[in-house]
């Protein structure tokens, strides 16, 4: 088969695409990768094809307004300045990234398409093609769940306004299609009906492990809940010696990361974590990564080590607890090395994962990227680290994943 996987977002939103693209390829299927171009690298490192849906989008995150908006600082003002502003160039952002993903399928005619949730031609697609689309989810609560509302909400509101939500999102959705088919000129009548009752059919897989969300009893058999994949890495990197030497120096160490999250003022936010670690004497490995946080000019070097990129799996074997952004990728892999968590939650998806590891037990609850100050960073920080309970209970998870072999179920689920 030849089969397209469109993922929009940011890194993390790229890796669960990547895994499967391996699998399938693996299996004898042609398959491309449509994905920003800034991932780029990440699909030929895999050795998968690529095609580019453009620039803007990642760029619009970066951007100043990006920063503010998704970055959690500033005023209430501020905040819902930079938000319209992104609103004003998103329309062009989005008619960019419908029309590419437009031309690709039609050029390529392929058997399956494999999307996520800021893809939007596919599910027109599907009206022509179906059982061809099969949507991909690593967030939980994107289809109703009794005690939880949509993950845009990230709350419980009882059981009324909680499916509430997840009715108002799924109405949203069915206006974005019907504003993409109107961009894209597409003559054929299409109603909300039709497009709603295919995002109820449509094959939806959750690429989360079900010992962090496990699958309703209530879920229709079209929806699955399948674990978590990671792709294979194959990254010519070998660690300095004066890393491996500061390792070998302490026994426990945090690592510190707020992966492809930035926010307007990093300077503030790494002094606010640098000044903690000193104070309490806490060995620490910080990853600037996309900018979040970053390295001063004068630190304890003796107690903290800073990088710009590292590959998670060689590091979480060797470290004893990590405080990170919260995406889905870095919330699993943490747990799989037995890590205890604690997440700086800076967009919506983040708050739930802040939720789901404070509620298993592996780490303290976490404070919003927005929110964060020496007065209530410090003692979750101690917390953290002191309570060996979270130790435990995340390696108890790790044993649970250890277990979890979901991979021909994911294949099956999409080509048969």
């Amino acid at each position: 088969m030849k089969i397209i996987l469109i993922s929009i977002g940011t890194r993390g939103d790229m890796e669960p695409f990547l895994a499967i693209g391996e699998i399938l390829k693996e299996k004898g299927h042609e398959v491309i990768c449509a994905f920003p171009e800034q991932f780029r690298n990440l699909a030929e490192d895999s050795s998968l094809k690529f095609a580019s849906l453009g620039s803007k989008f990642i760029d619009l995150l970066e951007s100043d307004a990006g920063k503010v908006a998704f970055g959690g600082s500033g005023s209430g003002f501020k905040k819902m300045m930079a938000y319209i502003k992104l609103a004003m160039k998103q329309t062009e952002t989005n008619k960019e990234l419908v029309y590419k993903q437009y031309k690709l399928i039609e050029i390529e005619n392929p058997d399956r398409i494999v999307y996520n949730g800021k893809a939007i031609y596919p599910i027109i697609w599907e009206l022509d093609n179906i059982g061809k689309t099969i949507f991909i989810s690593p967030l939980p609560y994107m289809h109703y769940v009794k005690d939880h509302t949509h993950v845009a909400f990230n709350s419980n509101y009882g059981s009324f306004l909680n499916k509430l939500t997840f009715s108002l999102a799924h109405s949203g959705m069915i206006t974005t299609v019907m504003i993409t088919k109107k961009w894209l000129k597409i003559k054929k009548r299409i109603t909300r009906k039709q497009i709603r009752n295919g995002l109820r059919h449509n094959k939806s897989i959750y690429t989360i492990s079900p010992s962090l969300f496990s699958r309703p009893d209530d879920w229709n058999e079209n929806i699955h809940v399948l674990g978590y994949h990671e792709r294979n890495k194959h990254i010519n990197w070998h660690p300095d010696k004066t890393l491996i030497d500061f390792l070998g120096k302490h026994s426990r160490i945090l690592f510190i990361t707020f992966g492809s999250m930035t926010n307007p003022i990093p300077e503030e936010k790494t002094r606010i974590i640098v000044d903690i670690l000193k104070q309490n004497k806490i060995p620490a490995i910080i990853n600037t990564a996309s900018g979040g946080l970053i390295k001063p000019e004068k630190y304890d070097a003796d107690l903290i080590y800073f990088v710009s990129q590292i590959p998670y799996d060689w590091i979480f074997p060797r470290i004893d607890g990590i405080i990170h952004h919260g995406g889905s990728g870095t919330t699993h892999l943490g747990l799989k090395y037995g890590c205890a968590t604690m997440i700086i939650p800076h967009i919506i998806d983040q708050h739930v994962w802040n939720k789901i590891i404070y509620d298993r037990g592996v780490g303290p609850k976490g404070v919003k990227i927005s929110k964060l100050t020496t007065h209530i960073l410090e003692p979750k920080i101690l917390e953290l680290m002191n309570e060996s309970a979270f130790k435990k209970k995340a390696e108890q998870i790790a044993g649970q994943m250890a277990k979890e072999d979901f991979r021909e179920e994911l294949y099956d689920a999409i080509v048969i």
